[in-house]
C-alpha cells in the first residue's frame, strides 16, 4: 500500500462492510473491537491512502480475517513484531484474535505510525499493541536490542531479502511468519537454499483459515536455527583468523621482548653481580 499524495484531495471513503459470521467465531468477545477496527481502514485508512477505495467492500475477507487465522500458527503467550506494518496488517487482527500475544507494530513511515496509534487506541489495545517507528533491524531491535519470538510479514520483500531482514530480530528458535500470496510454493522453491544459508530452519508452508474464512491464508513458517548460519559462520572464522593472527603477531613479539629483559636479569636464588 501507499500513501496519498498530501497535495491531492482525500479520497473518498465508503461504508464499512457487512459483519461476517466467521468474524465473530475468529474475534469472539473482541468482534466489536475488530468491528472499530473495519470501520476505520475503510474510513480513515482510505482516506489516508493506506487502503486502496476499491478494498472497503471485500476489506474483512482480503484483510481482516485474512490477517486474523494467522493466530492458528503463532505460539501461546508470544512476543511478536509485525515489520512493515503499514494499516496494522496483520499485526492488529493478529492482537484482537490472540489477547495472550504481545504485539510490536514496526512501521517506518510517521504519518503511518500516527494512524496506528490513533487505531490501537480506539479499538482498546494500548495495554496489549505498541507502535514504534522505525526499520528493520532498528534501535531496541536486532543483534544489540530486543529478540522476539515471532516475526509477521505480509508482502514486505522477496522471501531471500525478508530472511535476511527478520533473522537478526528472532530469538533462537524464533519463528518468521511471511504471508504470501498463491506462488508462496514457487517462492519457497527459488529461495530455500538461501533461507537455509542464512540460518532458517525447519521452512515449510502452512494454509490457515481453512473451513473458517472463504479464501484461507498461506504463510510460509520457518524457524531461526540455534546453529549459526554459514553467513555468520564465515564472518566469525573470518573475525577470529584476524584476531588470532593479532594475537600470534603480539605474543611474538613479547616473547621477543621477555627474552631481552630474562638476559639482564639475575636467575632466581642469585643476586646480580656489581
Amino acid at each position: 500500500m501507499t500513501d496519498s499524495d498530501p497535495s491531492r484531495p482525500a479520497r473518498p471513503a465508503g461504508p464499512p462492510p457487512p459483519t461476517p459470521a466467521a468474524a465473530a467465531e475468529l474475534f469472539g468477545s473482541r468482534l466489536a473491537a475488530a468491528e472499530r477496527f473495519t470501520a476505520l481502514l475503510a474510513t480513515a485508512g482510505v482516506e489516508r491512502g493506506l487502503i486502496g477505495p476499491r478494498e472497503t467492500g471485500r476489506l474483512w475477507e482480503r484483510h481482516v480475517l485474512n490477517c486474523g487465522v494467522l493466530a492458528e500458527v503463532v505460539p501461546e503467550g508470544a512476543d511478536a513484531v509485525d515489520v512493515g506494518s503499514g494499516a496494522g496488517l496483520p499485526g492488529i487482527p493478529l492482537a484482537l484474535a490472540r489477547p495472550d500475544v504481545r504485539v510490536v507494530l514496526l512501521e517506518p513511515m510517521e504519518r503511518r505510525c500516527r494512524f496506528l496509534q490513533e487505531v490501537v487506541a480506539a479499538v482498546g489495545l494500548e495495554e496489549q499493541v505498541s507502535v514504534l517507528r522505525g526499520r528493520a533491524p532498528d534501535a531496541g531491535i536486532g543483534p544489540e536490542g530486543r529478540r522476539f519470538g515471532v516475526a509477521v510479514a505480509r508482502a514486505v520483500a522477496p522471501l531471500e531479502r525478508l530472511g535476511a531482514i527478520l533473522l537478526p530480530m528472532l530469538q533462537p528458535g524464533g519463528v518468521m511468519l511471511a504471508m504470501r500470496g498463491s506462488r508462496i510454493l514457487e517462492e519457497l522453491q527459488d529461495a530455500r537454499g538461501s533461507l537455509g544459508n542464512q540460518g532458517w530452519h525447519p521452512v515449510d508452508v502452512v494454509v490457515c483459515g481453512e473451513g473458517r474464512v472463504d479464501e484461507p491464508t498461506r504463510v510460509l513458517r520457518a524457524v531461526r536455527s540455534s546453529q549459526l548460519s554459514r553467513a555468520e559462520g564465515r564472518k566469525g572464522r573470518g573475525d577470529g583468523e584476524r584476531h588470532d593472527g593479532r594475537q600470534v603477531r603480539r605474543t611474538a613479539r613479547d616473547s621477543r621482548r621477555s627474552r631481552e629483559v630474562d638476559r639482564d636479569q639475575p636467575t632466581r636464588g642469585q643476586s646480580r653481580s656489581t
